[in-house]
């Protein structure tokens, strides 16, 4: 065991928990009307309990067990013969089982901005718990847990190249975000502005500090290559917000806050893949490009496919996802082939496991709230709370 790798990794850990709670809660919860913003929070916080629970008991082993090149096995469920001892790498086993946990945690609950102010509570819960065990973990297997894709996989000696989680979790988030955005159609009131701009920013500050953890804690050391990982992430969401700010500018005439902190995730989401294997001027080059090309991935989304995903995760973090992950390859960091090869497979398994995941929850429990409880507000008519008592 490494004394300084596992402080490091203990205080990463604390990061990007705190990416979800509160940060990804604040950011999605500002964007959407006043009465639905408890829902969002009571949505991101449930994810985040039920997921726990559900990574100790199978994912875990699921993701890291060792069964084959596709399916981990359930030999370390509840982590059964993983003590205090056991290491992996130069961690704790039971810290890496916590530091991977936060990212089980955060990947299903990006999906909640595809399906806020619509969405029944109890699919949520369902069908983010089959998703992250059926979907999720077998994916950070095959990538991360020595499966398929990863070295010595069916691309050979040099496997794909995802530091942080561009294909793990943000294609995955995006894909499914946007399928069930399909499913359900969209809201009733589409043109309401965001409630509280004010929130989404402290939201997103709060991702981009949670950000240094998600990526610079990804190396699994305390060492330069954390340094610059947490270095490039920075620089890549400074350089994605200012152009995101300078394309809204250009086309509306005026720059808006929430667009440009929405500019930042674009920026963090496009060099979480790459963030391992590039250096500043290539994350310059990254974080320009994305606050360009994920705005316009909204516009595509939004207005030319008549897609409701609502606060624009696929064109946010599953476009940025995608993106940082083939330029890895521009960079010369990582094969073509495995790339690309990784971004199809991944992206078909995804599509079909979320569809029939839809298909069978939606049978159990409903996939939206009735027309009466849309137009009141889930915080209400759900939870049976307010978020604001102006009579107070």
């Amino acid at each position: 065991m490494n004394g300084a790798d596992t402080a490091w990794i203990i205080v990463a850990t604390a990061l990007v928990l705190f990416m979800t709670l509160p940060g990804l809660a604040l950011f999605y919860g500002g964007l959407v009307r006043a009465r639905n913003v408890l829902s969002v929070f009571m949505h991101c916080y449930a994810i985040a309990c039920l997921m726990s629970v559900l990574w100790l008991a199978l994912g875990y082993s699921i993701a890291f067990g060792d069964g084959n090149a596709y399916w981990g096995g359930l030999g370390k469920m509840f982590l059964m013969g993983v003590g205090t001892d056991d290491l992996s790498g130069t961690l704790p086993e039971v810290l890496f089982f916590a530091f991977q946990m936060t990212f089980a945690i955060i990947t299903p609950a990006l999906i909640v901005g595809a399906y806020v102010e619509r969405v029944g509570f109890g699919f949520v819960l369902l069908f983010s718990a089959l998703w992250m065990l059926l979907c999720y973990a077998p994916v950070v297997h095959w990538v991360w847990g020595g499966g398929f894709l990863a070295d010595g996989g069916i691309f050979g000696e040099t496997g794909v190249r995802d530091f942080a989680g561009g294909i793990v979790v943000h294609e995955t988030a995006g894909i499914a975000a946007l399928i069930i955005a399909v499913f359900l159609g969209p809201r009733k009131n589409r043109v309401t502005p965001p409630h509280n701009p004010g929130y989404v920013m402290l939201g997103a500050a709060m991702l981009w500090v949670g950000w240094f953890g998600f990526n610079g804690g990804s190396q699994l050391a305390a060492d330069g290559g954390a340094a610059m990982a947490l270095t490039v992430t920075h620089i890549s969401a400074a350089t994605a917000s200012l152009t995101w700010a300078l394309w809204e500018k250009v086309k509306f005439g005026k720059a808006s806050l929430v667009g440009m902190v929405t500019g930042t995730i674009a920026g963090l989401a496009s060099i979480t893949p790459a963030s391992g294997f590039v250096g500043p001027i290539e994350a310059l080059i990254i974080g320009a490009i994305a606050g360009v090309l994920c705005q316009e991935a909204v516009n595509v989304i939004r207005n030319m496919l008549k897609i409701d995903d609502t606060l624009d995760v696929f064109a946010v973090h599953g476009v940025g996802g995608i993106f940082g992950t083939i330029m890895i390859a521009v960079f010369g960091a990582g094969s073509f082939a495995a790339q690309l090869g990784s971004l199809a497979i991944v992206g078909v398994f995804t599509v079909v496991v979320t569809v029939v995941l839809v298909l069978v929850v939606k049978a159990i429990t409903p996939l939206r709230v009735d027309a009466e409880t849309e137009n009141s507000g889930l915080d209400i008519m759900v939870h049976g709370e307010r978020a604001y008592d102006h009579a107070s």
